[in-house]
């Protein structure tokens, strides 16, 4: 049982859904984000999904994409990437740490030796948004292997037909994307996402967690009610993007997670 199925499991006992929160590794700079990052968990956030920095973000809307450059630009690579997982967990070992990206960083760094090192780093799971199901032998077999959860988007254009596929070797979660688009590009409306996750969860029986479109409290609520949880990203890299101290995000990273909480 990896720290997410273990903090899943955790959650379904007390009866409540799950805040994940997205930050870019490195952005503004390391210290600044290892700051941010230590002080995830006593802001109420469940999960980290931590952005690993790359010059073509695909899925990215402009709010990402700028963090992505921001840190590259302050020197952050795979590597220090895997450095900063490795500070905050000497004073961390049980919150969970997804690494987000994209695969052409670990093809070139080498699988087996990434997985070794994120594993030694303290990352319990991986989303490499361009690796669909028909590349599962690159990565996602190797890494549940490893022990790391693989965990995969499904979206409003993923049919039938599709799904099962998607799911197949899925763990951890499934990230559903709540619009057609980048991040940061629309709101997610409640209405629309309740029906989709409760077609995944019919297909598979793993946590089905929202993310793309949110970013207030209120929404953050909206959403954990049709779902087992919620992902904000651009909202919260936005404020630091904006230069606020780093004790402001972490407020608004708690409001977002008691928005929630409170689902």
């Amino acid at each position: 049982m990896t720290r997410i199925d273990a903090k899943f499991a955790e959650l379904t006992k007390l009866g409540k859904k799950a805040f994940v929160s997205y930050v870019m590794a490195g952005d503004p700079d390391f210290d600044t984000s290892l700051e941010i990052v230590s002080g995830l968990p006593a802001s109420g956030v469940d999960v980290i999904e931590l952005g690993l920095p790359f010059t073509d973000p695909m899925a990215d809307g402009p709010t990402i994409q700028l963090a992505g450059q921001r840190a590259l630009d302050s020197g952050m690579t795979l590597e220090r990437t895997l450095d900063l997982a490795r500070a905050f967990r000497k004073t961390d070992d049980t919150t969970p740490i997804v690494l987000m990206g994209y695969y052409n960083p670990v093809y070139s760094y080498g699988v087996e030796r990434f997985l070794e090192k994120a594993k030694d780093a303290g990352i319990d799971g991986l989303i490499i948004v361009d690796l669909p199901p028909e590349e599962d032998s690159e990565l996602c077999l190797p890494a549940q292997a490893a022990g790391l959860n693989f965990i995969r988007l499904a979206t409003p254009t993923t049919d039938e037909k599709r799904l099962p596929r998607v799911l197949q070797n899925t763990s951890g979660f499934v990230y559903y994307v709540s619009i057609t688009g980048i991040t940061g590009a629309a709101e997610a409306q409640a209405g629309d996402v309740g029906p989709e996750v409760a077609r995944i969860k019919k297909e598979g029986n793993l946590p089905v967690i929202v993310g793309f479109g949110v970013n207030t409290p209120e929404k953050s609520r909206a959403i954990a009610s049709v779902a087992d949880g919620v992902v904000v990203g651009s909202a919260i890299v936005s404020k630091i993007a904006a230069g606020e101290p780093v004790n402001d995000v972490l407020r608004f990273v708690q409001s977002l997670a008691d928005g929630a909480h409170s689902a």
